[in-house]
C-alpha cells in the first residue's frame, strides 16, 4: 500500500515563503528556501545552479516551493555558494 503524496512545501501555507509555518518539516524548508535566496543576492538562478551542479529548474522548484529540497540537492548549493544554508533546529528544544 502506497503513501499519499506529501503536498509541496508552497501548499502548505498562503504566503510562502513569507509567512512561516506553524509545522516544523515545511517550516524547515521555507527557512531554507530563504537562506538560499539570500545567499544568492544579485547573482542569476542560472549562474548559480551551474556553479552548484544543478539544472536551474531544481533550484527554482526549491525556491519556490515547488519541491522539498533533498540532501543532494542541499550539499551541493551549500558547496557551490560556499555557505551553510540549513537553517538547523526549528521550534522548541
Amino acid at each position: 500500500m502506497s503513501r499519499p503524496a506529501r503536498p509541496a512545501p508552497r501548499d502548505l501555507v498562503v504566503g510562502w515563503p513569507d509567512v512561516p509555518l506553524a509545522g516544523v518539516v515545511g517550516e524547515v524548508a521555507r527557512r531554507f528556501a530563504v537562506n538560499v535566496q539570500a545567499a544568492i543576492g544579485e547573482r542569476s538562478v542560472r549562474a548559480v545552479a551551474c556553479d552548484a551542479g544543478l539544472d536551474h529548474t531544481t533550484l527554482l522548484s526549491v525556491l519556490h516551493g515547488r519541491s522539498w529540497p533533498d540532501l543532494a540537492t542541499v550539499a551541493r548549493l551549500e558547496n557551490g555558494l560556499g555557505v551553510d544554508l540549513w537553517p538547523g533546529r526549528v521550534g522548541p528544544p
